[in-house]
């Protein structure tokens, strides 16, 4: 007889979405299963910039410094430079605060910057192994890598599956009352329901659009052979190749990526070839060891036509596939946990309707749009720009094509690597779980981003005089945050949470300039840190959180 075992959600899929979920399901005591095919968590590095909304939500969590110790050596820089070659003339760079610096300089910034982390360079091979250790602190988490999700079928009571090892075919069947698929760009959960690819693919550009080949490798003398200042990130932009690479652990590894032109020709490619291929790039001929190679497909701007379908949901890369430019879809993956879990913790926990989670696909699905978009922006930015012929030339011509180069590079990594908007800007107007006022955000901009209280986005950050973050002061679930030095009455709130079993703490802030920031002395703000509403008095403190659950009718403002 095979074995049957039951919990609230299975997760099919151990990467940052799968990972994040399973924390934040298990934080709040949701039993759940994750099972994913590989053996464990990610050996390649795969995604490599946590952007700083990211870094805010492990903050929230309590590992944001964990995850900040990973990767490169703390003072090691982490700019991007653009080159002929990677040990050639440097063309444009990004200075950035390194891993050490971070903490201490954002308490310095403001305005777009104005925020409780700056974003940290590390591969994620090292991010999940933190939230693998992280899942595992989670009594009610089991994780079973080597496993994969055979079958499912919806009964509409619940989820019937059956998911078995990899290594030895034994079975076991599971039963649970929600099934996220976060298995990736090939999804089986996607395909079994049937839901196609929205969007655009297919891009043919200079540079980020076609195949490209990847290779993990070792190159012990990168650094003493390369004459240019230290970065975290090099891209190789001539008239011959187009190529970056990023440091994994700040010594001797780092993911080497080249434009092919060849697709079909790209399959066939040799250790041999890999070697060839970084030599060009580098500029002359250096020894690596090569951890390993394959070949990716860049060119997507794709989401799925549906995130929900009955009592199944898809996150991550089965819910998008990005051209990684502007690091968006392992970013992206990560707020779609964050959205999702506390939605489904409160339905299986009693403290609302089934109709909240139609809501997850509302506000995560125009976001999947939006970060798509601003990555296929970022792509033709770099993509479509077009090296000279003589840009390496030992001539005036040379010398005014690099001028020419250096230019529109040191515009495009600012564009492409100063995202405040991106970062920050993503919003859920129009969402049914949010309370309106009647007031606009400021448009949505990639490289600007206005701190804004109007429900719906981020809240606006502050730092807090003894030296805290005010999110930090914010409650894992809701917060009623009381603003400005006049008394504001609460109760109202207070006995609708109670009778609603939802876990709210009021929190006062008697500061004018936070009160200023926020336009409001009360503001709601929801577990995954958004604003859900915002007034002058709790009059209507039911209604609000009726809606804010799904369980009532719109507000009026």
């Amino acid at each position: 007889m095979t074995a049957t075992l039951q919990v609230d959600v299975l997760i099919a899929g151990g990467g940052p979405c799968g990972l994040m979920l399973a924390i934040e399901l298990g934080r709040r005591n949701i039993p759940c299963l994750l099972v994913d095919a590989k053996p464990g968590t990610a050996f390649n590095p795969q995604a490599n910039a946590t952007q700083a909304r990211t870094m805010e939500h492990f903050r929230r969590l309590g590992f944001a410094h964990e995850i900040r110790s990973m990767g490169l050596p703390p003072e090691h820089p982490t700019d991007i430079a653009y080159l002929t070659r990677f040990a050639g003339t440097e063309l444009a760079r990004l200075r950035l605060p390194t891993a050490a610096a971070a903490p201490q300089a954002i308490k310095n910034m403001s305005g777009s910057w104005s925020a409780a982390e700056l974003p940290h360079r590390v591969s994620q091979k090292y991010v999940e192994v933190c939230l693998h250790r992280q899942a595992q602190h989670q009594a009610s988490v089991e994780m079973r890598y080597g496993w994969q999700l055979q079958q499912f079928t919806d009964t509409g009571d619940g989820i019937e599956a059956v998911v078995s090892s990899v290594s030895d075919g034994q079975t076991l069947n599971v039963q649970a009352a929600y099934l996220v698929g976060a298995d990736g760009a090939r999804s089986m959960v996607r395909h079994q329901l049937g839901i196609a690819w929205g969007g655009a693919t297919g891009f043919k550009r200079k540079f980020m659009g076609g195949k490209m080949l990847a290779v993990y490798l070792k190159a012990p003398d990168f650094y003493a052979r390369n004459s240019n200042d230290r970065s975290w990130m090099y891209v190789v932009v001539n008239p011959e190749l187009r190529a970056f690479i990023m440091s994994v652990d700040g010594v001797s590894e780092f993911a080497f990526h080249i434009q092919m032109a060849d697709d079909a020709a790209t399959e066939s490619l040799t250790q041999a070839d890999a070697r060839r291929l970084f030599a060009q790039a580098f500029g002359q001929p250096i020894d690596i060891e090569i951890l390993s190679m394959a070949t990716w497909m860049a060119g997507h701007a794709l989401v799925a036509e549906s995130l929900q379908k009955g009592r199944v949901f898809l996150g991550g890369d089965a819910a998008h596939l990005f051209t990684p430019t502007g690091g968006l879809g392992y970013n992206t993956a990560v707020e779609d946990a964050v959205n999702l879990s506390w939605k489904l913790a409160s339905v299986l926990k009693g403290q609302a309707p089934a109709a909240l989670l139609d809501s997850y696909q509302l506000e995560r699905l125009a976001l999947a749009v939006r970060n798509t978009g601003y990555a296929r922006q970022f792509a033709d930015s770099i993509g479509l720009f077009e090296a000279a012929p003589e840009l390496e030339d030992n001539t005036p011509q040379g010398q005014a094509a690099r001028t020419i180069a250096s230019d529109y590079l040191n515009g495009h990594v600012r564009r492409e690597f100063n995202i405040p908007g991106v970062t920050f800007g993503g919003r859920y107007d129009g969402s049914p779980i949010i309370v309106g006022d009647g007031t606009t955000a400021p448009p949505d901009a990639a490289n600007s981003y206005v701190p804004c209280a109007t429900p719906g986005g981020r809240p606006p950050h502050a730092w807090l005089p003894d030296g805290r973050s005010l999110f930090d002061t914010f409650h894992s679930e809701w917060t009623l945050l009381v603003l400005g030095p006049q008394p504001c009455d609460t109760h109202a709130f207070e006995n609708a949470a109670a009778a609603m079993r939802v876990d709210l703490k009021v929190v006062h802030q008697t500061s004018g300039e936070i009160l200023a920031l926020y336009e409001a002395p009360m503001v709601l703000i929801r577990p995954d840190q958004i604003v859900a509403w915002r007034g002058h008095g709790a009059e209507q403190a039911p209604a609000v959180l009726a809606q804010l659950l799904g369980a009532g009718a719109t507000v009026r403002a």
